[in-house]
């Protein structure tokens, strides 16, 4: 008792010193491990793709995501245990900041004691939210999680976009985009509030710097009237009037929704996008969300001199909805035959039955989308999904 109490004695007084608070991480890890009483530990990033775990310093070497003990924990978000070859043990901890997955944390140690446990537990949770806050602007980070340089439209539209996963204990958000190095005019937006889950999937005209710029001016139009309180319909207002004032040649397509927490109704407004698909009892349901198409976002919409329709459904407990664009759908296999809807519904469906996380359901499907095609899409895909489950009353 008297050791680990001089543990977390250690510890508070390392996060009370503000010498410590420039250190870099990897400095900082060694010496809260050091604190903490752990023998060492090593940090592992995902990269972007979510294909490896690439460690913070150059003393070990990357791990796949898919096939090591490590990339177990990544996956399943869950403590994995293994003997070290240079002896000992090792625990394989994931590193999660709120619902975001970061990487892993390996605790090495002579033998995996409950407080040993504990201790590297405490230690994931502070290094995830210090990796978090530092990699927004440390591009040592950025360096390490990719595997290749990335082309600017793709550069600007990944620093608009949100933490891939968003959740609380009744609602998780995840997404995924690719290609990731070479993105044109796709991207999504997620957020939560108090009593409101806002998502958001948006597809540009063209692939190129141009398009880039209309998803960049969209999402920021979006936000900035979400912020100040805005209402739907509102919402898409103002990203239709940024884009005619700024961008009149450009217009974008997307889906924006807003789903209240507590009641589980869930309001949308498409404009030229494909249809939100519904997942219920394991089934999808394709015309559950399937209205009359609005035109897209930007001028054509201010010169059809239409009001901008929201619609209406409510949820059930455990309603899994997919919001993508036409990458995902039009996606095609090296032999030619088209991915499809059914096929993107049937993979959701079973990942669902299985138990699956949803940010590991959606990473293993983009990645099939990504190798039945070569890794070469004919257009971005990007995918939104959420589940809303409420508590029991």
């Amino acid at each position: 008792m008297a050791a680990s109490e001089d543990g977390d004695g250690r510890l508070e007084e390392y996060l009370a010193d503000p010498g410590n608070r420039a250190l870099d991480l990897t400095t900082a890890a060694a010496l809260c491990s050091e604190a903490l009483g752990l023998q060492h530990s090593a940090v592992y990033l995902v990269d972007i793709q979510q294909r490896r775990l690439v460690p913070l310093t150059d003393v070990a070497s990357p791990l796949p995501v898919d096939d090591s003990l490590a990339g177990w924990t990544y996956r399943t978000q869950s403590l994995r245990v293994e003997e070290s070859e240079s002896g000992g043990m090792t625990a394989w901890i994931p590193l999660v900041d709120g619902a975001e997955r970061v990487g892993v944390l390996a605790v090495h140690s002579a033998s995996l004691t409950p407080a040993v446990l504990r201790r590297g537990k405490a230690l994931a949770t502070l290094l995830a939210m210090m990796i978090t806050s530092a990699r927004a602007y440390q591009d040592s980070f950025v360096r390490r999680t990719r595997t290749k340089p990335m082309r600017l439209p793709a550069e600007m539209l990944r620093a608009f976009l949100p933490p891939r996963t968003i959740g609380t204990a009744h609602v998780v958000s995840t997404a995924v985009l690719e290609p990731a190095y070479e993105l044109g005019g796709d991207a999504f937006d997620h957020s939560l509030t108090e009593t409101a889950l806002h998502a958001t999937v948006l597809d540009a005209m063209g692939h190129n710097l141009a398009s880039g710029l209309t998803t960049a001016v969209s999402l920021a139009a979006c936000r900035n009237a979400r912020r100040i309180g805005a209402d739907l319909p509102d919402l898409v207002q103002s990203v239709d009037d940024a884009l005619a004032q700024w961008l009149p040649d450009q217009f974008c397509t997307g889906v924006l929704a807003q789903l209240d927490l507590a009641t589980g109704v869930l309001r949308w407004c498409n404009c030229g996008h494909p249809t939100p698909l519904l997942i219920r009892d394991r089934r999808p349901d394709v015309d559950a969300m399937r209205r009359e198409p609005e035109p897209p976002m930007g001028l054509p919409s201010r010169l059809a001199g239409v009001k901008r329709r929201t619609h209406e459904i409510a949820l059930q407990p455990g309603d899994r909805v997919l919001m993508y664009s036409d990458g995902v759908t039009e996606a095609r296999a090296v032999d030619g035959a088209e991915f499809g809807l059914e096929q993107f519904a049937d993979y959701i469906i079973r990942a669902t039955a299985s138990g699956e996380l949803a940010p590991e359901t959606l990473r293993r499907l983009i990645h099939s989308i990504l190798d039945s095609s070569g890794s070469r899409l004919r257009d971005d895909a990007t995918i939104l999904m959420f589940e809303w489950s409420p508590p029991s009353r």
